[in-house]
């Protein structure tokens, strides 16, 4: 009984590392020539950063003119496509 087990087990275990094998996804090769992603406009805080970009641009500060207080704060976005 116990060898019948033991063999089962090796099997299953033999066909789940096929199957990851088979499965892998990308080689380290590929993922080395992959260039990385710059980051995304949303997460800029400085506004050079933003403008310095093509894709991003960057909003002005909301101020009320009664108290000159700040009700939004200057922030960066992706700029829209351009439809062709």
């Amino acid at each position: 009984m116990s060898n019948l087990l033991n063999r089962s087990l090796g099997i299953g275990a033999a066909a789940i590392v096929l199957a990851a094998l088979a499965f892998g996804g990308v080689s380290a090769e590929e993922k080395k020539k992959a260039e990385p992603k710059p980051a995304a406009c949303r997460s800029m805080t400085a506004e050079s950063d933003c403008t310095a970009r093509d894709d991003c641009g960057w909003v002005q500060a909301s101020v009320d003119k009664k108290t000159g207080k700040e009700k939004r704060k200057a922030y960066c976005r992706t700029k829209p496509k351009s439809k062709k």
